[in-house]
């Protein structure tokens, strides 16, 4: 014969919420009862009538993860279950933030019965005077990630069992509001105990009680100027833009026409970090998001595309190309990583490519194509693997230009300087640096040593073109040292 636990769910508030037929089967007393906590209205009222119970407190008392506590409770309750039929009873109703009754539903040995109880989310509604079909969000406050709220939306809080839970609620929301953002604490709402308590964000850990389990914290819907840091409104600032009654320079625009700043913004961004401007890189990798939201936009309008479909290609691309992350398996070196990576990226090409150097785009400035051609070339073998003979092809290279220049004319001469800059691209990869990069670094570096000589020569009145090449010099050195 298989048992039974027959859950049933206390209410919110005292014993006259309960429905006449889960009250008698409280007090009946046929079957064993245990209760998850004692510290309910209902339970005391029940103690006071005789009923007698046993009570999983002392879990709570000794096991400091939440989760570890429920697991505890469902084990004791199914080892309990095998023997004998025994009735649980929980707070609220059983199947509103239980998660007991989660894990006792998910094994298969014993039946699970829900007899049901009042939920405290229609007494909750009430006090706080809200209407969950404006957007509502219940949230177990002993278990959630931030990324899961949604701001638009009243949001509660439930399991606000003591402070240490306050806290954590705190300085998740502080991420996204202000310390004096409006919340109200609700305690046994549905009781002739309930309190309704206004207080700010930062206030909430200092007033919760050590120990309440008829506690909850209510934020009401966020105006939109607080969710400027959100991707959402982002979202939605561009498509106002790009709507009939926004910004005439950005309904015009089409992804040829903004092409050209794709290019100046990743450069700028290239310039932040470079400068370690921390501050600038915020500000350019936003100028990067906006051009990739507002080509998404683009597509939006035009049916072809939207946002969505950009952040699932690149989220199944990185889950797909990341196979030691997410599928278990194993990369133990960035070798590896590199070796999966290009596998897996011919296998989502199929054969779209006939070439191994297909693939590199048209316009990348010649520098950074020779980097990523000879790349390409060495993943198969085709390249140095002594850096000496990279060297050794470099003076070859030099001394054929200087051959060039007493023999040959200029389209030779750029013939052999090109192959000069190939062979130089050639050493970058080998030592993996960027020649982009590290060529922007000496611009910069430039620019900044010639800038410091002309303001050099503008505080003693010369002028640049009459100052003689020793003395620029000197001051180039002079730059130079204060670097």
């Amino acid at each position: 014969m298989r048992h039974t636990i027959e859950i049933i769910g206390l209410g919110a508030g005292d014993l006259d919420q309960l429905t006449l037929g889960i009250y008698k089967k409280l007090v009946s007393q046929n079957t064993s009862l245990y209760v998850r906590t004692t510290d309910h209205p209902v339970i005391t009222q029940l103690a006071e009538e005789g009923v007698t119970f046993t009570s999983f407190d002392h879990i709570y008392e000794k096991t400091d993860q939440f989760e570890s506590v429920y697991r505890q409770i469902a084990d004791t309750l199914l080892e309990k279950a095998r023997n004998t039929s025994i009735i649980y009873a929980v707070p609220g109703h059983p199947m509103l933030a239980e998660k007991t009754v989660q894990l006792l539903l998910d094994q298969g040995d014993v039946l699970v019965d829900i007899i049901g109880g009042h939920s405290y989310l229609d007494a909750l509604f009430t006090s706080l005077k809200i209407d969950p079909i404006d957007g509502f969000q219940f949230i177990d406050g002993t278990a959630f990630e931030r990324s899961q709220l949604n701001y638009r939306h009243h949001i509660v809080f439930s399991q606000v069992y003591d402070r240490f839970v306050a806290s954590n609620i705190k300085l998740e929301l502080l991420e996204d509001l202000p310390p004096d953002y409006p919340v109200k604490i609700a305690e046994a709402v549905g009781t002739g105990q309930e309190k309704i308590t206004d207080i700010h964000l930062e206030e909430l850990d200092h007033v919760i009680p050590n120990v309440n389990n008829l506690m909850s914290v209510y934020v009401p819907a966020v105006p939109d100027g607080m969710l400027h840091h959100t991707f959402i409104r982002l979202r939605e600032v561009i498509a106002a833009l790009r709507s009939p009654d926004g910004c005439p320079w950005d309904r015009v625009q089409t992804h040829e026409t903004l092409r050209e700043y794709a290019i100046e913004e990743a450069f700028e961004l290239i310039e932040a970090i470079d400068e370690q401007d921390d501050d600038g890189i915020v500000e350019e990798l936003g100028d990067v998001l906006l051009q990739v939201v507002l080509h998404s936009q683009i597509g939006e309008d035009n049916g072809y595309f939207t946002i969505d479909d950009v952040i699932r290609s690149i989220t199944d691309k990185m889950i797909h190309r990341h196979p030691h992350v997410f599928k278990g398996q194993s990369a133990d070196t960035i070798d590896d990583v590199h070796n999966t990576w290009d596998v897996l990226k011919q296998e989502e090409k199929g054969n779209k490519r006939a070439s191994l150097l297909d693939g590199i785009p048209i316009g990348l400035p010649g520098l950074a194509k020779a980097f990523k051609l000879q790349e390409k070339a060495a993943k198969v073998g085709f390249g140095w693997d002594n850096p000496q003979d990279i060297w050794k092809k470099l003076e070859e290279e030099l001394d054929e230009v200087k051959e060039t220049l007493h023999t040959y004319g200029q389209q030779e001469l750029e013939s052999e300087l090109g192959d000069v800059l190939f062979v130089l691209a050639n050493i970058s990869r080998y030592y993996k640096v960027n020649p982009e990069i590290a060529l922007n670094q000496t611009n910069r570096k430039f620019m900044s040593r010639f800038s410091y000589i002309e303001k050099q020569l503008e505080a003693e009145g010369k002028s640049i073109r009459e100052t003689p090449l020793k003395e620029l010099n000197y001051y180039w050195n002079q730059a130079k040292g204060k670097e």
